[in-house]
């Protein structure tokens, strides 16, 4: 729903009823991750996307229906010989798209997940998809409290145990339990979409690449914070792209944010400084940060040195395998923004697995698990 979640906002506040389809599970090359959401509203407009455009027109009717009925449907998507291209996925995956109606008197938690969502607070939404009797029952799932309930304190304990789980990683997913909340068991199918803060990316370096990093990272939806010790090139002004612009020593910031609990196993850390007074420190911290992606900028005569100064630091092999340096695939790449997107690139194929390769000259599937 975080795709839509505005809108539905406006809407509800407004007194309308809106029909909101949610990506609840995927197999195969599906388009679209679970969370993703389409809305339907009762003027006939849509926004949001479950696909990228296969079965949108499908799932746009079944909206118009269950605004119409209130009942929610349990829709599968996939790819049939009679109607591949009317309502199917032409990529050859299939997808199970739960569409619902949601107003303030359906959804009355519906206006605190929004505050939550915006102030950046980790919330979930469990709501059943698949039982004889429950579907359409939800509870929202802070770390420390919850609003609604799904039938039965032992289903409740169940899930909220559980969702507080895959939130507490930022994955979104459905959980299966036995018809009345067994662990062991199937029948009662459970979404649980989780509206974890945005990942963080460290941008260490106030120069030109980190600009066009800062840009790039944003629109990837990173929560980007551009750090360096010199104030004079420290500035808003010059990273418009940044969340935060701070000036300080890179290794005194990050030590001080992984102290803090602020950065986690989704944050990003990206050194351009490429000097070593500054970068070496930074790695220091970073590598044993247990963080996401650590990748630091340098010719191969800087990589060998600085991989020579973190060894005289202390740090393993095992550590120091887990440095992408010189930063970046390639591209070719010249510009700060050809940069960037170098960057980007090896992040993206780190997170999802990809190789990093030309999909024209390979075979398979091009969405991994």
């Amino acid at each position: 729903m975080r795709d839509v979640l505005d809108e539905v906002i406006r809407r509800c506040s407004a007194g309308e009823s809106v029909a909101i389809g949610t990506v609840v599970a995927t197999f195969s090359s599906a388009p679209r991750a679970p969370g993703a959401s389409m809305l339907v509203a009762a003027d006939g407009t849509a926004s949001g996307s479950v696909s990228g455009g296969c079965v949108e027109g499908a799932v746009y009717e079944v909206g118009r229906e269950v605004l119409e009925t209130g009942k929610p449907l349990l829709q599968r998507y996939g790819v049939s010989d009679d109607d591949a291209f009317a309502v199917g996925l032409t990529c050859g995956g299939i997808i199970d798209i739960y569409v619902e109606k949601v107003d303030l008197d359906s959804f009355p938690a519906l206006l605190s997940l929004a505050e939550s969502v915006h102030a950046e607070v980790p919330v979930a939404v469990a709501t059943v998809v698949a039982h004889p009797s429950l579907v359409g029952a939800r509870l929202v799932i802070w770390p420390d409290r919850v609003e609604g309930t799904i039938g039965s304190d032992r289903i409740d304990s169940a899930v909220v145990d559980d969702a507080r789980g895959l939130l507490d990683v930022g994955r979104t997913g459905t959980l299966v339990y036995g018809p009345d909340g067994e662990r062991r068991g199937e029948g009662l199918s459970v979404f649980v979409n989780s509206f974890e803060p945005p990942p963080r990316l460290l941008v260490f370096g106030a120069i030109d690449f980190a600009a066009a990093m800062a840009r790039l990272g944003a629109y990837l939806g990173y929560r980007v914070t551009v750090c360096d010790a010199r104030p004079v090139f420290a500035t808003t002004s010059r990273f418009p792209g940044a969340h935060e612009v701070v000036v300080d020593w890179p290794h005194r910031y990050l030590a001080a944010e992984i102290a803090a609990g602020r950065v986690d196993s989704r944050t990003v850390v990206t050194v351009l400084t490429h000097d070593p007074k500054f970068d070496v420190p930074v790695l220091e911290v970073a590598l044993r940060g247990k963080l996401a992606y650590v990748g630091a900028m340098g010719s191969r005569r800087t990589h060998d040195d600085r991989m020579a100064r973190l060894r005289e630091a202390g740090l393993t092999e095992s550590e120091l395998s887990t440095l992408s340096s010189p930063i970046g695939l390639d591209l070719g790449a010249r510009t700060p923004e050809e940069t960037a997107v170098s960057i980007a690139a090896e992040i993206i194929a780190l997170r999802w697995g990809g190789k990093g390769e030309r999909l024209t000259g390979m075979s398979g599937r091009i969405h991994g698990e």
